[in-house]
């Protein structure tokens, strides 16, 4: 085929069909040598293929030579967060590691295809496509398109296909699904109210993506991975908050009882696969259960979590964990060399146990934890039920059981956050430079802005067999109207300077319409951007656009795009594949209320010259989503810790004047706060 691109985008394609059902719109088709599979399965009415792709005969990729890769069932649920799937994905990751370049790790692929379990086949291909230099320049489809039975109900599935039944073959226009913001329930519940934030495609994606560069248990060990994970999620919480404030309901509380019913339940209508197996459903008030599915993993008592946690919390208030020879491992932020204590425990916590400094005394409260909800319905396999969404990256955000279960994961972080020495003076200021004015512009008003619905389009049919007809799914979804950043800033040095400029967004008022100290505010700012500016002696005007913050990723790129791409060789091109687990640009901002909702944008500079990190020349960067997934094959771009200068208590005194309230850190010159509104439309916005 013409290049790496095209050689491996059609192996995401139609996951749960054989591999040599015709893709690409029906004009690329895999030969097989020696294939022994019915006529009927390699042909479609009114499909010819154009283009032939050979698979030569392979004795590399044996049934025996896949390890535990075929212990999961085809058309079953894939879990990360069970540590016989992150086997499974291992040696199936590792058979395609020993590829040499795309014609091989297609040809691989292609013969493995239809022997282990889809989603574990598309996650391996993503892992190694990611992580092989030689594929730099391939990208990934959209999540959307490969599996849309993860994100639109099936019964908008089931009519589309019932639809595509009933038309004459003479027909070519393609059916469309509309698939609206009122997902998953009727508005009786208060929970279904964010319903639309928690589904949105994009949230859940950007999950998936960053846990699949980020992953337990695969022998990855990312520059301040545990960092990474501690301050995404943080971040998720903060935004699920905000949120939830922007439609008058209470902020999020931690799961910090196992003993009692889950209040909230969750019917996600969603199945795993195309024959209809259906994705397990929680009641309202279920009790969660010790684990006993003995057949994927080994059992697990509540108390085993409990245990946990007092064990992490006892480390976090002793200022050290102990590991396996019976030596501490101190937990401090402030180090100069290797881990910072908040990596630390977070590689015990998450967990990854190549990387725990005691996995068998800490646990992996998060990993069993999201086992212990995916089960909660049918914790003993009594019933032969499918695990719930909460036990797959790809749909965990669309139950709110997720959010509680991962305030409790911060809320072990903000204890050790509590722990550590605030920020002195001096670490804050930056004399010679002050921010004189901030704000935003949006279509020429300022310090307004505006939130909506919009829609987006993937083909489902790239994911599920229609017979062939082309079938788009036409997602609505929150949307805002693009602004710009300005920024007036002196430098009173007479040289120039190179500053970090940080940008953060929080509600002005508490859920009891009451301005927040400090602390309360503290965990709700959300990194908006960051970013280097070079400031020339006296005033400079810096003007940033929202589209280029740091915290999202590019557009989602579809089949189409993929198949309409050159070579694929621009640097912009490839670094999507790794950027691409950045927050969706279309979730930037929370929604704010028709009314309008007061909200406060922190600005804040800080020296490049102490905030920069020495990397190797020519390293790949990336200009999106580097907050949240730092930079391909680099060191995380920024030596402060993640979230800085909120990620601890206040200093007691600036200036000499005591801090209450996060607008007393804008006495400092180099920091300001200003008031905006963000008004939800209510309608579309395009």
């Amino acid at each position: 085929m013409a290049n790496d691109q095209q050689r491996l985008l059609y192996l995401f394609e139609l996951p749960q069909e054989p591999i040599q059902t015709p893709r690409g719109g029906g004009s690329v088709q895999f030969k097989l040598e020696n294939d022994d599979s019915p006529p009927s399965v390699a042909t479609r009415v009114g499909l010819s293929p154009s283009v032939s792709v050979p698979v030569p005969e392979r004795k590399d990729v044996a049934l025996q030579d896949l390890g535990t890769a075929t212990s999961i069932p085809m058309g079953s649920a894939f879990s990360f967060f069970l540590a016989s799937h992150r086997r499974a994905a291992r040696d199936l990751c590792n058979v395609f590691m020993k590829t040499n370049g795309a014609e091989d790790l297609m040809q691989v692929a292609a013969r493995v295809h239809g022997k282990v379990n889809e989603t574990l086949f598309i996650y391996a291909i993503s892992f190694v496509i990611l992580r092989k230099k030689e594929l730099h320049s391939v990208r990934l489809p959209t999540m959307v398109e490969v599996f849309p039975s993860r994100f639109v109900p099936q019964e908008a599935l089931s009519r589309a296909q019932l639809q595509v039944n009933r038309m004459d073959p003479n027909q070519s226009e393609a059916v469309i699904i509309e698939h609206g913001p009122e997902f998953s329930g009727s508005p009786v519940k208060p929970e279904h109210r964010v319903s639309y934030w928690r589904e949105d495609y994009g949230i859940n994606v950007h999950h998936w993506h960053w846990h699949l560069i980020y992953p337990p248990g695969m022998g990855v060990d990312r520059d301040r991975k545990g960092e990474l994970f501690y301050y995404m999620h943080q971040q998720i919480i903060a935004r699920y908050d905000m949120e939830r404030l922007s439609l008058g309901l209470p902020r999020v509380q931690k799961l910090d009882n196992w003993r009692v019913p889950i209040e909230d339940g969750y019917f996600p209508k969603l199945t795993v696969n195309n024959s209809g197996r259906a994705w397990g459903s929680r009641q309202d008030n279920t009790l969660p259960k010790d684990f006993r599915r003995t057949e994927i993993g080994d059992p697990v008592d509540i108390t085993d979590l409990e245990i946990w946690r007092a064990r992490l919390l006892g480390a976090i208030h002793q200022g050290y964990m102990v590991d396996r020879n019976g030596d501490k491992v101190p937990l401090r932020d402030d180090v100069t060399s290797g881990k910072r204590g908040i990596d630390i425990l977070a590689d015990a916590l998450e967990a990854d146990a190549d990387h725990s400094v005691n996995f068998p005394y800490y646990g992996d409260l998060h990993n069993i934890g999201h086992d212990i909800l995916a089960f909660s319905h049918d914790p003993d396999n009594a019933h032969k039920e499918e695990m719930g969404v909460v036990g797959d990256l790809g749909t965990s955000l669309r139950d709110p059981v997720f959010f509680r279960l991962h305030k409790l994961v911060d809320d072990l972080f903000q204890e050790y956050k509590l722990t550590q020495p605030p920020y002195k003076e001096e670490e804050l200021f930056l004399p010679g430079v002050r921010i004189e004015r901030a704000g935003v512009v949006r279509d020429d008003e300022a310090d307004v802005l505006l939130t909506g619905w919009n829609t987006r389009e993937f083909e489902a049919s790239r994911g599920i067999d229609f017979n062939g007809r082309p079938v788009i799914l036409r997602l609505t979804h929150l949307d805002h109207k693009p602004f710009d950043y300005h920024i007036q800033i002196n430098n009173d040095l007479r040289e120039p300077k190179e500053v970090t400029v940080r940008i953060y967004l929080a509600p002005k008022f508490n859920g009891r319409e009451q301005e927040m100290n400090f602390m309360e505010q503290r965990i709700l700012w959300c990194e908006l951007d960051k970013f280097t500016v070079h400031l020339k002696p006296g005033t400079n005007h810096v003007v940033r656009s929202s589209k280029e913050s740091s915290i999202t990723n590019l557009e989602e790129l579809t089949f189409k795009d993929l198949e309409n791409s050159g070579p694929g060789n621009s640097s912009e091109q490839s670094a999507f594949n790794f950027c691409g687990c950045g927050w969706p640009q279309h979730m930037l901002l929370p929604r704010g209320r028709p009314e309008g909702m007061a909200f406060q944008l922190f600005f804040m500079l800080t020296d490049y010259a102490k905030d920069k990190v020495s990397n190797p020349g020519g390293v790949r960067r990336c200009a999106n989503g580097v907050s949240f997934c730092g930079m391909q094959d680099a060191k995380y771009p920024d030596a402060r810790p993640m979230g800085f200068p909120f990620d601890r208590r206040p200093a007691p005194t600036l200036q000499g004047l005591p801090v209450n309230t996060t607008a007393d850190y804008a006495r400092l010159g180099n920091a300001f706060m200003h008031d905006v509104t963000i008004k939800f439309l209510g309608d579309k916005l395009n």
